[in-house]
């Protein structure tokens, strides 16, 4: 019996040494057989925070109810659509200000030097230099005459940094162009994008877009002060909101690569059709994402954050916009699908495009440039805000807006393509 237990301790030991790190032969065994490569990065993203998964399934996506504009820009339709990640919320205002401090961060330490070179030989500024930079001594300001306010443009003489030069530098690389059969065999630069986006938020629009109305307020407080600080970003146009995608992949990516991991997928805006099924959370042929076909529960409460009746703005519990979380979710655990604020999608506005799409994924993009007519600037909004009535919370309800313009009630949100798996992580 001992000779027994002492064979199987001695089996036991082989095993556990075959399978340590150091019996882990190194690259592809040379042995002639067909033996397959792994990555050769550890697993990459864990659950993303902040966002929820939105199952695969079919829809019927356009009008769930009567077409009461008669406009005719959404034809019913049964489609089908891919499993994706998307925010539980709208973008806030402090994770946009994130991406925000960051690009200025960037910009500062390229003004004060604060540089550092990496192994490859690629440069990056020094987060921890980055992060002693006080922007309130004047002295420091001073070396940084490229990234702050003219004199002229200053109230009694305050050095501070000016919003309208933080500029971030999107660079991609245009798979849509790539995949045409005619451009086969083109070198790579030929599609890849760079440009120049300003992003801090245009904080004017709270008076701009309401003539002969007082909202002074909201133009000085609303993105800085800390009581809106979990309020979804407003004054953001569409081009904008792309870029706070590419940051966010960038600000990712980097990190899991210096983690030693696999990068993941690229944030986005969500396609229209994306954004309808995920707004419907479940219920294909309902009004809301609540279900019908009402915009009040059985006692009487509001159910979203839009304009009740003919205009009595604080009845469902907020003047202008309400937190991101505020309301119930819906059956994915997606807040504010319908009121609060608007939402970009990437999708391009066409009248007819129902009437084309493929019914898997469906999706028309184009990616307009300055000098395109305004009409191919059109992007798709969904969702309603809260200076709308309830036709337009509705989930097949179609609407627009120029990518390069920004309005108090628009915001966003993003969906990223990870793996199921993550969900039950």
């Amino acid at each position: 019996m001992k000779s027994k237990t002492l064979a199987l301790a001695l089996l036991s030991m082989v095993l556990v040494a075959s399978c340590s790190k150091k019996g882990k032969s190194k690259g592809v065994p040379d042995n002639g057989q067909l033996v397959g490569v792994a990555p050769s990065a550890r697993p990459g993203l864990a659950r993303p925070i902040g966002m929820v998964y939105v199952p695969p399934g079919t829809f019927h996506m356009g009008p769930s109810d009567e077409d009461i504009n008669y406009n005719y820009t959404a034809k019913n339709k049964q489609v089908s659509i891919n499993g994706f990640w998307m925010d539980a919320t709208e973008v806030t205002n402090n994770e946009y200000r994130q991406f925000v401090l960051w690009v200025r961060d960037s910009l500062a330490s390229i003004e004060l030097g604060f540089i550092k070179v990496g192994a490859g030989g690629d440069t990056a500024f020094d987060k921890k230099r980055a992060a002693t930079i006080k922007y309130s001594d004047k002295t420091t300001l001073e070396k940084m005459t490229k990234l702050v306010l003219a004199p002229d443009n200053r109230l009694y003489n305050k050095i501070e940094v000016d919003p309208a030069k933080i500029i971030y530098n999107v660079q991609t690389f245009d798979l849509k162009e790539a995949a045409k059969r005619e451009n086969a065999g083109k070198p790579r630069k030929d599609f890849i994008v760079r440009y120049d986006q300003p992003i801090y938020p245009d904080t004017l629009v709270w008076m701009r877009d309401f003539s002969y109305s007082y909202n002074e307020p909201m133009t000085k407080r609303y993105f800085a002060h800390p009581s809106f600080g979990n309020y979804p970003v407003v004054g953001v146009s569409w081009k904008q909101a792309v870029a706070f995608c590419h940051w966010r992949s960038h600000y990712l990516n980097a990190n899991l690569e210096k983690n030693k991991k696999a990068p993941e997928s690229d944030f986005r805006l969500p396609t229209e059709a994306e954004w309808e099924y995920a707004a419907r959370g479940g219920r294909s042929q309902s009004m809301y994402p609540w279900g019908n076909p009402y915009t009040r529960n059985k006692k009487g409460c509001l159910l979203a954050n839009f304009k009740p009746g003919r205009g009595n703005y604080p009845e469902d519990g907020g003047f202008y916009t309400v937190r991101a979380d505020a309301y119930w979710p819906n059956d994915f655990g997606l807040y504010n699908m319908a009121g609060n604020v608007a939402e970009w999608t990437s999708s391009y506005f066409y009248e007819g495009a129902y009437n084309f799409q493929h019914d898997m994924n469906p999706d028309i993009r184009y990616n307009a440039v300055d000098n395109d007519p305004p009409r191919m600037k059109r992007k798709v909004l969904r969702g309603g805000s809260w200076k709308d009535i309830g036709y337009m919370l509705q989930t097949s309800t179609r609407s627009y807006e120029y990518q390069d313009t920004a309005k108090s009630y628009i915001g966003f949100r993003c969906v990223i393509d990870l793996p199921a798996q993550m969900a039950r992580r």
